[in-house]
C-alpha cells in the first residue's frame, strides 16, 4: 500500500557558511581596488594592459593595410581604383597612428618601471 503523500511546506531554510559571512558586496570591499590603480603597481598593470593593446592592434593594422595596399592594381576592370587606393593610405595613416600610440604607451609604461 502506498502512503498518501503529504502537502509541502512553503518555507526555505537555508544556513550561511563561514565564507558568506565574510563575503561582502558593499562599496567598501570594492574601494580597494580603486586605490590599487592609483599605486605603482596598479599603474604599470594598466600602462601593459595598453601597450600590449596598441602593439598588437599596430601589428594586425600593418598586416591588414599590406594586403590592402598589394590588392591595389590598375588592372582591374570594374572597380575603382581610386577607391582602393584611398582605403590603402587610409589604413597605413591607422596603422601609423597606432604605431605613434604604441610608441607612447611603451615611454609611459618605462618611465613608471624606471621610477
Amino acid at each position: 500500500m502506498e502512503e498518501p503523500q503529504r502537502a509541502r511546506s512553503h518555507t526555505v531554510t537555508t544556513t550561511a557558511s563561514s565564507f558568506a559571512e565574510n563575503f561582502s558586496t558593499s562599496s567598501s570591499s570594492f574601494a580597494y581596488d580603486r586605490e590599487f590603480l592609483r599605486t605603482l603597481p596598479g599603474l604599470l598593470i594598466v600602462a601593459e594592459i595598453g601597450l600590449c593593446f596598441n602593439g598588437s592592434a599596430f601589428v594586425l593594422y600593418l598586416s591588414a593595410a599590406v594586403v590592402d595596399a598589394s590588392s591595389v592594381s590598375p588592372e582591374r576592370e570594374g572597380h575603382n581604383f581610386n577607391s582602393w587606393a584611398a582605403s590603402s593610405f587610409f589604413a597605413f595613416l591607422v596603422t601609423i597612428c597606432y604605431a605613434g600610440n604604441t610608441y607612447f604607451s611603451f615611454i609611459a609604461w618605462r618611465s613608471r618601471t624606471i621610477q
